[in-house]
């Protein structure tokens, strides 16, 4: 292999697939990025067998060939080299790099060893606004819950009928739905879960390009495509193994009716929260009193160690009046995720879910259940 490649270009591609790779001891070949040669492009692969990147950029390719180097060694090395063009030649396992006034030699790996990673030719495939699908993965992902007893709600649930993709988390306590629209329906429903850790570099990588982004899956895999505008080449493919099991029936557990309803003004409920925090103790529990003849919102908090806090908001109140306790975590992690001015909260019963909502936004709903009184 031989070619010649702007700094620039190597150094972003790098710092896009070191993501990935990391220490193993049993399979050091995984610390590796794989150089390949693909057209006129140069192709670089990472992978930690969950999940893979694989990016193409377009090169000046003189001689073709592969070679597998340490992928965060490299990575520092070619982000301290002068901002010019490079030439990069594979000898002997290594590659000797040439910049300016600098002439380097590092030591590589077998490439034969590297794991191959999973076509996705001739199948099936969604097409998606790219911008959309990591505005709504950004919205769920945090909130998945590791779990080595329940698998199937570790992952990020995609689930596509007709013209809507929902992307779906939960872990127990709490879930989040963010609905998108798409362009073409699809031709059957279908669904899977993708691990959390995937489901982050999404959103990290393809969060900034704009255009579609194309959703290939098999019984066991997914991938994720991103192509430049005009390119003969897709840019960007993020693979994933795919959860197994079936995701649990979220629905059921949305509640269909509600006993009162508030509209509340985002920061200021997001800030009395966060100020009562401090007054909720080791249990995290604050409390929300809900005043319908006043319109008013009052939230409380008190510890014997430290005091308590008590705090007001006027609000646009409809149904009855409530008294219910929450972990103040769980509510502030909710209305991160939305970035309306105003918010919605709905609650059913006094010990049954609630929901979060943006005003004037369907597409994205919380659910958030209560402290149980004792």
């Amino acid at each position: 292999m031989k070619l010649e490649i702007l700094k620039e270009n190597l150094k972003n591609g790098l710092n896009i697939v070191e993501r990935i790779a990391g220490k193993n001891l049993s399979l050091p070949i995984l610390d590796n990025v794989l150089m390949d040669t693909e057209d006129n492009y140069l192709v670089l692969s990472s992978t930690d067998l969950e999940t893979a990147i694989k990016l193409r950029i377009l090169t000046k390719i003189i001689k073709k060939g592969k070679v597998a180097i340490p992928v965060k060694f490299l990575s520092s090395f070619i982000a301290l080299l002068p901002n010019d063009k490079i030439s990069l030649e594979e000898k002997k396992n290594g590659i000797y790099v040439e910049c300016k006034n600098f002439k380097t030699q590092i030591q590589g790996s077998n490439s034969e060893e590297f794991p191959i990673i999973p076509e996705f030719e001739n199948l099936d495939f969604i097409q998606v606004d790219g911008r959309k699908v990591c505005q709504g993965l950004s919205q769920v992902a945090d909130i998945v819950s590791i779990s080595q007893s329940r698998p199937e709600i570790s992952g990020v649930y995609f689930v596509f009928s007709k013209n809507i993709l929902k992307i779906v988390s939960t872990d127990s306590f709490r879930l989040a739905e963010k609905t998108i629209i798409l362009e073409k329906p699809v031709s059957k429903d279908f669904g899977f879960i993708i691990p959390q850790k995937p489901a982050k570099e999404i959103i990290n990588i393809l969060n900034e390009k704009q255009g579609d982004v194309k959703i290939y899956f098999s019984p066991n895999q997914v991938m994720f495509e991103y192509s430049e505008k005009d390119s003969l080449k897709p840019q960007i493919q993020i693979t994933s193994r795919l959860i197994e099991g079936e995701y649990p029936d979220y629905q059921a557990i949305i509640p269909k009716e509600f006993k009162t309803k508030a509209i509340i003004k985002r920061d200021e409920f997001l800030n009395q929260i966060k100020t009562a925090s401090l007054f909720s103790g080791k249990v995290n529990e604050i409390k929300i009193i809900i005043n319908c003849k006043n319109n008013q919102l009052e939230i409380f908090a008190q510890s014997p160690d430290i005091g308590e806090n008590k705090s007001q908001i006027e609000s646009k109140i409809e149904g009855k009046d409530f008294e219910i306790s929450f972990n103040y975590k769980f509510l502030i992690d909710g209305l991160n995720n939305i970035k309306s001015s105003e918010i919605i909260f709905e609650l059913s019963e006094s010990e049954g879910p609630c929901i979060l909502k943006p005003v004037g936004d369907n597409s994205y709903l919380y659910v958030v259940m209560p402290i149980k009184s004792n």
